[in-house]
């Protein structure tokens, strides 16, 4: 799969809250938060564009019961797909365009730990932009590994650094 990595797209956000209502219909009152993640959510970053998008529902059970809705509205429904306690939706086949991270509420880990990369870059320019400049060099770069390290190392190091932002928030 070509990685594409593209200049901030002031678009991305009317295309989360596009989408975020059409997920809210679909999930009605089992869906708690809704929230934009990843570069998209990050004014100024370049990213990918795949529009990112967390969604803490109180029922894990009841939201696998609507993944006939997911489908009818072009997601692919892919399970845990290798994180415990997650449901993710793909939405494109040969483009993807948007990516749902579900959890249930009790997940405070995983929400946390999502939120808190996204506030860090949106709380410190000079960490986005070098974030930026790794996922161009990653995107054209035949030597993925090392830069695929480089940019989870850079993530942990975000998310410790935005925990205590997130947890201030969320927790209280």
């Amino acid at each position: 799969m070509k990685v594409e990595v593209v200049d901030y797209r002031p678009e991305w956000a009317e295309m989360y809250a596009a989408e975020a209502e059409k997920i809210r219909a679909v999930l009605g009152e089992n869906l708690i938060e809704i929230h934009h993640i990843g570069s998209t959510a990050v004014k100024g970053l370049k990213a990918k564009p795949i529009i990112d998008i967390l969604a803490v529902v109180s029922d894990l059970v009841s939201l696998d019961g609507k993944n006939s809705e997911f489908e009818k509205a072009g997601y692919e429904c892919m399970g845990e797909f290798g994180i415990r306690g997650r449901r993710y939706f793909r939405k494109g086949e040969e483009i993807r365009t948007h990516q749902i991270h579900a959890f249930g509420a009790l997940s405070a880990y995983d929400i946390e730990r999502h939120l808190a990369v996204r506030d860090y870059l949106r709380a410190h320019d000079r960490a986005a932009e070098s974030y930026g400049k790794l996922k161009e060099k990653l995107a054209v770069s035949r030597r993925h590994r090392g830069l695929l390290r480089r940019k989870r190392r850079f993530c942990q190091s975000s998310r410790k650094n935005g925990v205590g932002l997130v947890q201030k928030k969320y927790r209280g």
